[in-house]
């Protein structure tokens, strides 16, 4: 069991660290949304400019995937540095990175300016993010996962979990605030630099907040143990203990998990760049509506969505992690036909209600999601398998949704596929939660690999020896 110097804080504390994550987390998303949003409203023209509105949006959307494709590396070497030197200064450093390609994109010359030169240099910056947002989420659910206690997981985690909707509502609530009081002209001359611009200020808080909290207890008691076996094998002659690298590690003993990781996110993912992003498109250039019906249906759809996705992780922490994802993924399902049969009414309310309702669904799926993920893997591989699991599904799933999306509406010019699509994502999610274990209860000061099938019931942790009164001579059984 985890000795008395290593207990998680009380919930003051555990507020705090709630505080800064979901902050830092927020900032990062209103970076990497905004890409998204311009994608869909600027950058089609400014950066890639076609004589077809929908084929220069597909080129921006291509671009908008490089950022997911750069996840997974993000997630490999912040997992790696995270589960060996903490996760405070990974997430420091993931903020640092993101803001600042954010605030240089703000800065860019564009297509008319430079030519070529403009569109590398903005596929340059996505990268950038792309990488520093594949360290954050692990980092940023995972020092709050492990700073509380095991009873109400599900709430405090899921608080990170919001910093996406909330970084879409601020980044969304900029750019339909400048649309509302700027011509389309100024707006697309140099009106859309000012959110990006705008990040710089955000980084600034974001740091100042993150800086004053403390490490992951768990982190801390791991890394005490691990300095402990190698000292005690060094005073037995034994030359040290070799470790083999945390990403290694999963792949090796934990790749169901991050296969489960995967499909648990699968539908998630796609239902979200669906309802947000790729709404976008359709409402201007499909329907032929103002951007700002859409934007404003996003603003408003993500502002519930902020406020109920802790709702959905405390329910999880009462009925389990599985009931509550099923609920969204389910519901997905059967929406993914009436959302845009209700968008194509063109009214503002009814286009409004459709995308709150769609939200709704997706925070079923993710506001259980950093328990449920936290919950599949060890504390010394923790940031590693559960970025990898995450960024790895961004790939197949976010990276892919918005260019699908669009590819099939510029195909068949209806809706209908697009249903098909989403609606089949979240049948892949269905069962994939549907056969999973339920993890809520699990004790993270415990391991997985108590058994040597390397399964056990949630409600029966095997206690991990961190600080034990006599170290061990040898490294945990694989």
């Amino acid at each position: 069991m985890v000795s008395p110097g290593t207990e998680p804080k009380a919930s003051s504390g555990i507020r705090r660290i709630v505080a800064a994550s979901l902050i830092g987390t927020t900032i990062e998303w209103y970076d990497f949304f905004l890409y998204g949003t311009a994608a869909a409203l600027v950058f089609n023209k400014l950066f890639f400019p076609t004589s077809d509105p929908l084929t220069g949006t597909l080129i921006a959307f291509l671009t908008y995937a490089i950022g997911f494709l750069a996840r997974p590396l993000g997630g490999v070497v912040f997992g790696h540095f995270g589960d060996k030197l903490g996760r405070k200064k990974l997430l420091v450093l993931s903020l640092l990175l993101m803001g600042g390609a954010t605030f240089a994109m703000g800065l860019l010359p564009t297509h008319a300016s430079i030519g070529v030169g403009a569109p590398i240099l903005l596929t340059v910056l996505r990268l950038i993010q792309g990488f520093a947002l594949g360290g954050e989420w692990g980092g940023a659910v995972l020092i709050v996962s492990e700073h509380g206690g095991d009873e109400h997981r599900g709430f405090w985690a899921s608080w990170p979990q919001s910093g996406a909707p909330g970084g879409n509502l601020l980044a969304t609530g900029v750019l339909a605030l400048l649309a509302a009081v700027q011509t389309d002209a100024a707006f697309l001359a140099w009106g859309w630099r000012i959110p990006f611009l705008l990040s710089g200020v955000l980084v600034v808080v974001g740091l100042w907040i993150r800086l004053s909290v403390s490490e992951s207890p768990l982190f801390l008691a791991a890394q005490a143990q691990a300095r402990a076996a190698e000292a005690q094998a060094a005073a037995n002659g034994a030359g040290g203990v070799r470790e083999q690298a945390p990403v290694v590690q999963v792949f090796r003993k934990d790749w169901r998990r991050v296969l489960t990781a995967i499909g648990t996110r699968f539908g998630e993912n796609i239902s979200y760049y669906v309802l947000t992003s790729f709404l976008l498109v359709y409402v201007t250039v499909h329907l032929g509506l103002p951007k700002t019906t859409a934007l404003n249906a996003v603003l408003i759809g993500s502002a519930v969505h902020f406020v109920t996705i802790p709702a959905w992780g405390a329910l999880s922490d009462r009925i389990g992690r599985r009931p509550v994802t099923l609920i969204g993924s389910a519901g997905m399902v059967l929406w993914a036909f009436a959302f845009f049969a209700l968008v194509d009414t063109e009214s503002f309310t009814v286009i409004t209600a459709a995308v709150t309702t769609g939200l709704l669904l997706h925070g079923a799926m993710y506001g259980p999601q950093a328990a449920f993920i936290s919950e599949m893997f060890d504390t010394e591989v923790r940031y590693s398998g559960a970025s990898m699991g995450s960024q790895l599904a961004s790939i197949i799933a976010g990276a892919l949704a918005p260019i699908i999306a669009v590819e099939l509406l510029k195909d068949y010019g209806s809706s209908v596929p697009v249903s098909l699509y989403l609606s089949a994502a979240a049948v892949v999610t269905t069962l994939t939660v549907a056969f999973a274990a339920e993890t809520r209860g699990r004790d993270l000061a415990s391991t997985v690999y108590a058994t040597p099938g390397g399964a056990r019931p949630a409600t029966q942790p095997a206690p991990l020896a961190i600080q034990q009164p006599a170290p061990k001579t040898t490294p945990d059984p694989a």
